[in-house]
C-alpha cells in the first residue's frame, strides 16, 4: 500500500486511535486479514468470523511487525477502533484508489471472470505496472484488500467483481470506482440465488451503470454475442465497445481453430489492426476471454501486434482452472475443479474432446451448485453433452446431482460401462487408478464445495514413478 500515517488512516475510516504513542507512524507494508501474513510495517484487519476472532491475534501481529490493528474494540496494542471493520476497510481502499490515480478496470460475468482477469493482467503488464485480483478474491473483503496492494508505481488496477444478489456490484464499484467496465456473460451461475437470468443481468449491469460518461473517459466493454449483455449498452453513458463473433463487434476473431493439443489459434481483429494469436491455454472458450482482454488493452493504447504477442505468451495464473499436467506414463490430467456452472462445464467438456482426439477421454464430474429449480435439467444436459462429444467414459461423483449426470448420459445413449456413478472422490480415484491407461486424458470438474481437486491431486501422486512433468 502507499505509505499512510496512522492518523490519516484513522481520519479516513472515522476511527479512534488507541494505545498509539505516535500517530505519525507510517503503514508501509501490506494490509492483511490473516495474522500469518503480518510483517514489518503492516496493518492487520481484525475480522470476527464464525470460528476465529481476529482480535485474539492482535498482540501476535504487532510482535511480527504490524504497526497497528484495525479493530472493532481496543485490543491492548496500537489500534484504530471503528464501529464496522468491513466498512472501514472499504473506506480505506476508496481513499487509496483516489490518491493513486491508476486506471481501474473492473470485470464481472457468470463464467470466465478469473481466467479473463488473469489474461487482462498479463497483457497490460507488457505496457505498465499492473495490480490484479489474486484468484477469485472478488467480494466485499477481497476486493479492497487487492486495491490496497497498489503502490505509486501502479498504472493499471484490474479487479474482478462477484455478485450473489442485486446491489452487490453497486457496492463494490462504490469502493473502487472503475473507468473501464467489462461484462462477459449472463449465465446460470447462482441462478438459484438470483431467481432467473433477468435478475442476474440486472445485477451484472450495475457495473456499467457505475462508469463515468464517455466524455470523462468511461468505457463499457460488452459481449456482443450475449443478448443480456448487449442490452446493457442502454444502461450506461460510457463509450461502448463490443467484442465477440457478431458482425457488430469492434474486437473479433476469425479463422478460429484448435491445435492438436487443444489450444486456440485465431486472427485477432481490433480497430487498430489485426494480428495472429496462438494461446497457451486450453479450450475454444478462451477465445471469447481473449477478445475481452484485447478490447481492454486496445482501449488502453496497445496495438494489435502487442496484444496478440501478450495473449500468445499468457498462461493460467489461478489454481485448478484447466490446469493441465502430464504424468510420466503419458496420462494427462486436466484439473478444472475450482468451480463449475453449466456454461463452464460444457466448455470444459468441449476442451476435453479437442485435447483427446485419438485418445481415451474421461470426464470426472460432480455437482453444480446453486442452480435452484434448473438443477435437474442442467445436470441432465451436461450428461447428454458428454455422450454427444464421444467422451469415452463419464464418472459421475456424489449424490443426487451426480445421478442426474449419469441419467442424462444414459438417456442420450450411453450404455454398458460408458458411464458410471460413484459415491465419492475416493471411489473415483480407486476406479481411475485401476482403469487408466497411458495416453488417456482425464478432466476433473465440479463446484468448489464438492472438492474434486483431491481426485486430480491423487492421480498426480506418482510415488516411485518419478516426478510429474507439468505442461
Amino acid at each position: 500500500m502507499i505509505a499512510l500515517s496512522l492518523a490519516e488512516i484513522a481520519e479516513v475510516v472515522g476511527g479512534q486511535t488507541h494505545d498509539i504513542p505516535d500517530p505519525s507512524v507510517l503503514v508501509t507494508g501490506e494490509v492483511v486479514r490473516d495474522s500469518r501474513e503480518a510483517g514489518p510495517g503492516s496493518l492487520f484487519v481484525a475480522f470476527v468470523g464464525e470460528r476465529v476472532d481476529g482480535h485474539d491475534f492482535a498482540a501476535q501481529v504487532v510482535e511480527a511487525g504490524a504497526v497497528a490493528v484495525l479493530a472493532s474494540r481496543p485490543v491492548g496494542v496500537p489500534a484504530i477502533v471503528v464501529e464496522d471493520v468491513q466498512a472501514a476497510l472499504g473506506a480505506l481502499a476508496r481513499h487509496v484508489v483516489r490518491r493513486l490515480g491508476a486506471t481501474l478496470v473492473a470485470l464481472t460475468g457468470s463464467a470466465g471472470k478469473t481466467s479473463t482477469k488473469d489474461l487482462i493482467a498479463q497483457v497490460l503488464r507488457h505496457k505498465a505496472p499492473t495490480v490484479f485480483t489474486p484468484g477469485s478474491l472478488n467480494n466485499e473483503i477481497g476486493l479492497p484488500l487487492t486495491a490496497l496492494t497498489a503502490t505509486e508505481e501502479t498504472k493499471f488496477l484490474v479487479l474482478e467483481m462477484g455478485a450473489r444478489g442485486i446491489g452487490h456490484i453497486r457496492y463494490l464499484t462504490g469502493l473502487t470506482p472503475p473507468r473501464i467496465g467489462l461484462v462477459l456473460n449472463v449465465g446460470s451461475a447462482h441462478i438459484g440465488e438470483f431467481g432467473g437470468r433477468e435478475q442476474i443481468a440486472q445485477a451484472k449491469g450495475e457495473l456499467v451503470e457505475s462508469l463515468p460518461p464517455a466524455e470523462e473517459g468511461g468505457v463499457a466493454i460488452l459481449n456482443a454475442d450475449d443478448p443480456y449483455v448487449r442490452a446493457m449498452a442502454s444502461r450506461t453513458k460510457a463509450k461502448v465497445i463490443l467484442f465477440g463473433e457478431s458482425g457488430e463487434a469492434d474486437v473479433s476473431a476469425e479463422n478460429v481453430r484448435l491445435t492438436d493439443t487443444g489450444q486456440p489459434s485465431f486472427r485477432l481483429h481490433t480497430p487498430s489492426g489485426a494480428s495472429d494469436v496462438t494461446m497457451r491455454l486450453y479450450g475454444e472458450h478462451h477465445v471469447s476471454n481473449a477478445l475481452a482482454a484485447a478490447a481492454v488493452a486496445h482501449e488502453l493504447g496497445m496495438s494489435a501486434d502487442e496484444i496478440a504477442r501478450a495473449l500468445s505468451e499468457a498462461g493460467s495464473l489461478s489454481r485448478w482452472r484447466m490446469e493441465v499436467t502430464e504424468r510420466p506414463d503419458g496420462v494427462t490430467v486436466v484439473n478444472d475443479a475450482y468451480n463449475a456452472n453449466p456454461e463452464s462445464m460444457k466448455a470444459a467438456l468441449r476442451a476435453l474432446a479437442a485435447m483427446g482426439k485419438g485418445r481415451r477421454t474421461w470426464a470426472v464430474l460432480g455437482k453444480m451448485a446453486e442452480l435452484g429449480d434448473e438443477a435437474l435439467a442442467e445436470h441432465d444436459a451436461v450428461g447428454r453433452l458428454a455422450v454427444r462429444l464421444n467422451v469415452s467414459k463419464l464418472v459421475a461423483v456424489g449424490g443426487r446431482e451426480a445421478a442426474w449426470l449419469q441419467l442424462g448420459a444414459y438417456n442420450e445413449g450411453s450404455w454398458g460401462e460408458e458411464s458410471v456413478h460413484v459415491s465419492d472422490a475416493q471411489a473415483a480415484v480407486d476406479l481411475l487408478r485401476s482403469e487408466l491407461r497411458p495416453g488417456d486424458v482425464v478432466l476433473v470438474k465440479a463446484s468448489r464445495s464438492v472438492g474434486l481437486e483431491s481426485v486430480a491431486q491423487a492421480l498426480l501422486e506418482t510415488g516411485a514413478e518419478g516426478e510429474v512433468a507439468a505442461r
